[in-house]
């Protein structure tokens, strides 16, 4: 039974909602970024066929042609040896919606040509946070149609028989509310809050000033803070809670010994437990403790004591840390040794030198006290990668080259972080005239990992990092070619954010849009993307070619779940970019 009314509120959506079934019908041969374009930023479109030759482009509303061309020459994908050839009208700057046409195939989705194209899918990827928050109500004024009750009050959650400790016997009950749903679950994983808080807190630190008008009508707007940070106050107060405040270890996760069904929150009564602590999670915690530390001190007066309990929490993480250097988190050997049972996300990790050298970064960012790193290897000559929950030192990386001016930071290894972040870059770069989509985004399988869609975003911020680094208009254009693959200039020709697009990705694993009985799935979440893998069986797949390897089905956690790490790196490439791009 619906516990509130279905209507419709556009506000809440951004105005990005309407009817797939009144959505333009639209050649799938023709791929572009389904939302839009900046007026003076390159504007492409490809073409999948071996027909075509020429392009027109001609007003939505009127038809009318304004602009026509030639396709470029025949690209072959590596992946599956289909042909492509682009459709290049950057020329077009006036604003307006328009379509492109071409003779035998048909018109492409329409889209937009104007200044602030990609604000309202920023706002509407942070909004999906709010979506996902436990413990609280979601009423209609915030939430439209996907109003709720609260779910998983998480204020009598039992300590789990591997993360006893002095005063916290096996089934001791503690509180641990708030906090966001990690993924397609209802559980809350701190080694994945780690990646996904430290890209939203650099996102802030990076743009403060673009944050001060983006409101995203949530219960906090308006409160005098930006709603960037309102969101991820949601998520820090949890954090704390996962602290043990006795010794300063965090335990790994708070879980249910198994998921969920696929129901909605209010109605899951299942015990949930704090598990074993591990030194990924708590460094994890320290870092974004510091991070958090050093921001919040800024809003006092709104959070009073808030960037204090951070740095309590950080150097307490640090001290328990440095006693238990490489306490890994390991889920079969915990179920050999104690019950229940736990056979939730494991998160499990190989090596915690990445979540050193992040803790360390973070820690002396937010102290000034070089000691922090002083004995961490920061493996400065090794090549760059885009961050991931298990590999996170890319995010110190960030951190020192942001505040390497405040540090004094030598002069050695400030440019040894320079020429990282440069060259990981340049090689995105190299052969992208080549590629099928013109994005730099699948020049290898290996991009196409399990979340590649936050592949993709992921490299667009390294492409942004090397921007304001050089103020290369390249590296910008590039970062803009991978949001263009997330809204649609892709393999699949989906746009990967819910709720928005032509071609919008409808059935997401994940329980929420599934259980709440409403046709549109929760807008503004970012589905994990193709994935040849194919590690759920799901019936669907269309092939095993790489960039192709994608299902809009319930049942496809392996390409079509969502998580709050994949939607972390959307926001900050939406939303930067849109500062950029002023």
């Amino acid at each position: 039974m619906k516990l509130f009314l279905h209507v419709a509120v556009s506000l809440a959506a951004f105005g990005l909602y309407f009817s797939p079934v009144r959505a333009q019908q639209h050649s799938d041969a023709i791929r572009l970024n389904q939302i839009g374009f900046y007026p003076a930023a390159p504007k492409v479109a490809v073409v999948v066929s071996d027909e075509a030759d020429a392009f027109e482009v001609k007003e939505a509303k009127t038809g009318k042609t304004v602009l026509k061309g030639k396709l470029g020459n025949v690209r072959t994908s590596q992946h599956s040896g289909k042909h492509t050839r682009l459709a290049d009208f950057s020329g077009l700057r006036k604003p307006g919606s328009y379509v492109i046409e071409i003779a035998g195939l048909g018109r492409s989705a329409r889209f937009n040509i104007g200044k602030q194209v990609h604000r309202d899918v920023a706002k509407a990827a942070l909004k999906g946070f709010y979506y996902q928050r436990a413990s609280i109500d979601l009423p209609e004024k915030y939430a439209g149609k996907w109003a709720r009750l609260a779910g998983h009050p998480d204020n009598k959650v039992l300590v789990h028989a591997s993360a006893v400790s002095d005063g916290r016997p096996e089934n001791t009950l503690i509180a641990s509310t708030r906090g966001w749903y990690d993924a397609g679950d209802y559980n809350k994983y701190i080694v994945n809050s780690g990646i996904t808080m430290g890209t939203l807190l650099s996102l802030y630190e990076d743009y403060p000033l673009y944050f001060e008008d983006f409101n995203t009508n949530i219960p906090e707007s308006d409160n005098g803070v930006p709603d960037l940070l309102d969101e991820v106050v949601w998520n820090l107060r949890w954090m704390l809670t996962m602290q043990d405040p006795v010794d300063g270890g965090v335990y790994h996760k708070l879980t249910n010994p198994r998921f969920d069904g696929m129901i909605m929150p209010v109605a899951a009564k299942n015990p949930r437990y704090v598990v074993q602590k591990g030194t990924a999670a708590t460094l994890d915690l320290v870092a974004v403790m510091a991070q958090a530390s050093r921001i919040f001190k800024n809003f006092n007066n709104k959070f009073p004591g808030l960037a204090d309990s951070c740095t309590t929490a950080a150097v307490k993480g640090w001290q328990w840390a440095e006693k238990h250097a490489a306490v890994m988190y390991n889920q079969d050997a915990m179920n050999k040794q104690f019950d229940p049972d736990v056979v939730t996300g494991a998160y499990g990790d190989r090596s915690v030198k990445d979540e050193w050298i992040w803790a360390a970064c973070e820690m002396y960012a937010s102290t000034g006290k070089p000691e922090y790193i002083k004995d961490i290897d920061l493996e400065l000559q090794q090549p760059m990668a885009p961050p991931t929950w298990s590999q996170v030192k890319t995010l110190g990386y960030y951190t020192l080259l942001r505040s390497a001016e405040k540090l004094k930071l030598p002069a050695e290894q400030s440019g040894l972080l320079r020429k990282s972040v440069l060259n990981y870059s340049d090689q995105l770069l190299v052969d992208l005239e080549k590629q099928p989509y013109n994005t730099v985004m699948g020049k290898i399988a290996k991009d196409y990992a399990w979340g590649s869609s936050s592949v993709a975003a992921n490299q667009g911020i390294a492409l942004l990092k090397a921007h304001r680094l050089t103020k290369d208009q390249k590296y910008i254009n590039a970062a803009l070619g991978n949001l263009d693959y997330l809204l649609g200039r892709n393999a699949t020709g989906y746009c990967f954010l819910t709720g928005s697009g032509s071609k919008r990705v409808m059935h997401p694993h994940q329980r929420l849009s599934i259980a709440d009985g409403i046709v549109d799935p929760i807008p503004g979440l970012l589905s994990g993307g193709p994935n040849p893998g194919q590690q759920d069986k799901c019936a669907g797949y269309p092939n095993k070619f790489a960039d192709e390897s994608f299902t809009d089905n319930e049942c496809s956690y392996a390409s079509n779940e969502i998580a709050i790490n994949w939607n972390a790196p959307f926001v900050y490439l939406a939303a930067a970019l849109e500062a950029s791009m002023k």
